[in-house]
């Protein structure tokens, strides 16, 4: 099936259109999940949500930009909205409290789709774990960041930071990288 038929039967709320959209982008969107959930269970609650809406909402798409990255918008938005509907969030790490560390962005190593490291930073409390994933991974900046998850932008920023510091050490204490003689890249490219 094309993606264009797939979105028309959705349209037409065809079963069959709609199994082969949720098999076909299913896999990608639980791993999306899989990074924001404290467990399996919860990311597999936030696929299911995020697909309700997915499936609730697809006479929204417009055919502007791929049909994937509409998708994983509604995915990420969903997994936001689930970590503050159970206070996953703000009760889990002191946001306001979060410390500032200096981490050079041009000094950590690119490795972030290794499994490795993606279980490491599910280690991150859970504010730090949802800054870095919105920001290093999907791409927001601090400011809409900020107004997802009703933080100031200042608080994204020391979350971010703080998360690369913590992360940085994870890797180390658990051999994925060595302990550096300066400092290395971990989330190369990524913005300032």
């Amino acid at each position: 099936m094309t993606e264009e038929y797939i979105i028309a039967g959705c349209l037409h709320n065809q079963p069959s259109a709609q199994r082969e959209l949720y098999n076909r982008f299913s896999p990608k969107m639980l791993s999306v999940c899989y990074r924001f959930g404290q467990s399996r269970e919860d990311a597999e609650d936030m696929l299911q949500e995020g697909f309700i809406k997915v499936f609730t909402q697809i006479h929204t798409f417009q055919n502007k930009g791929a049909f994937e990255g509409w998708i994983r918008r509604i995915i990420v938005h969903t997994c936001i909205n689930f970590l503050k509907k159970y206070k996953k969030f703000n009760d889990s790490v002191d946001i306001e409290q979060a410390v500032s560390a200096h981490v050079k962005e041009e000094t950590m190593p690119s490795i972030m789709q290794a499994k490795q490291v993606t279980e490491c930073i599910r280690l991150l409390p859970i504010g730090y774990r949802t800054v870095l994933n919105l920001y290093a991974i999907e791409g927001y900046s601090h400011r809409e960041i900020a107004t997802m998850l009703d933080i100031e932008e200042s608080t994204s920023r020391s979350q971010y930071t703080r998360a690369k510091s913590m992360l940085e050490n994870i890797l180390i204490k658990k051999n994925i990288v060595e302990k550096p003689r300066s400092q290395f890249t971990l989330l190369a490219g990524v913005k300032k």
